[in-house]
């Protein structure tokens, strides 16, 4: 079946049932339940407010299950709890559905791919587990009864802001499945993109038109994506460094100068000064402090601040 049939068939089951739901819970969602969702979620700020609108107003139309957004560390998680047994014959594909839907949902929101870290589900594998692979792409996918079901992505995403409005709702609310149902191309987070890019030949100086270049956006763009993100250009490449730096000091014994050099300074007593601002200590205090775990651990937790120069 392909993704046009399975839009058709779908919108003829929810219209001819007028539930969006598909008799998934207690209650009917008449049509247009969705899009009231939606549209509910447009004006946030950020995609982080909207999911949790999102989230919240859910529960207000069908009660039977919790959704929720939750932050561990780098990472967001949208959880899926079961406050009453769905309908054994519909509980895969309603969990499924809820979960793919908030997914595919929050990429059009932003208008970037988000991958996945991980999806969880609350059911034994199925014999077409392998699809789920394709449905949620990016991390593995793991089935366990009982435990929560739910999706786990790079919580940097929750700061992008919305870049869709009432006109471009509409349009998508007319072809609603293929926005929740086919994964994104393009990626928006610049900012680990940036950090690959500038890993990949850390003893290159890199100006923001190469970057812009490997990233195939204009420099303009970088900039303005990256001030969307928090992040500068100049405070990415410091944050390359210094952890480039850290490692050289840590694991080898390589000589200051050389050090330097490797970094991207032209020069011991600049790459010293810089070392110093970023983390309180000279490169030869950090190694010898490197041999003490406890010092070592203050050390490498030391992040450069943003700079604009």
């Amino acid at each position: 079946m392909t993704a046009r049939q399975m839009e058709l068939l779908s919108v003829a089951a929810m219209q001819e049932l007028d539930d969006e739901g598909l008799g998934a819970f207690g209650r009917r969602l008449p049509w247009g339940s969705y899009g009231m969702l939606a549209r509910a979620s447009l004006t946030a700020p950020d995609l982080g407010v909207a999911l949790k609108r999102w989230c919240r107003h859910h529960g207000l139309i069908a009660d039977d299950i919790r959704l929720s957004l939750a932050l561990q560390g780098a990472s967001a998680t949208v959880h899926l709890e079961e406050r009453r047994p769905l309908p054994a014959e519909v509980r895969e594909l309603s969990i499924a559905f809820v979960l793919r839907n908030i997914h595919g949902l929050a990429c059009w929101y932003v208008d970037s791919r988000i991958p996945l870290l991980e999806a969880s589900f609350p059911f034994a594998a199925p014999p077409h587990a392998q699809a789920y692979g394709h449905m949620f792409p990016g991390g593995p996918v793991r089935f366990a009864p009982g435990a929560p079901g739910g999706i786990r992505f790079d919580a940097r995403y929750l700061a992008l802001p919305l870049r869709r409005d009432e006109k471009a709702l509409s349009q998508m609310l007319q072809r609603a499945l293929p926005v929740t149902v086919l994964p994104y191309r393009r990626d928006r987070l610049l900012v680990p993109q940036v950090r690959r890019a500038l890993a990949a030949h850390p003893g290159r100086s890199h100006s923001a038109e190469a970057i812009a270049g490997l990233l195939h956006v204009s420099s303009r763009t970088l900039h303005r994506q990256l001030k969307e993100e928090g992040a500068s250009l100049q405070q990415l490449k410091d944050q390359v460094r210094l952890e480039r730096a850290q490692d050289l000091l840590w694991r080898t014994g390589q000589p200051l100068k050389q050090v330097a050099a490797a970094v991207g300074f032209g020069n011991e007593k600049s790459f010293a000064r810089a070392f110093r601002q970023w983390t309180g200590v000279t490169p030869g205090s950090f190694r010898e402090g490197a041999r003490d775990p406890g010092a070592a651990g203050v050390a490498m937790s030391a992040r450069p601040p943003a700079s604009r120069s």
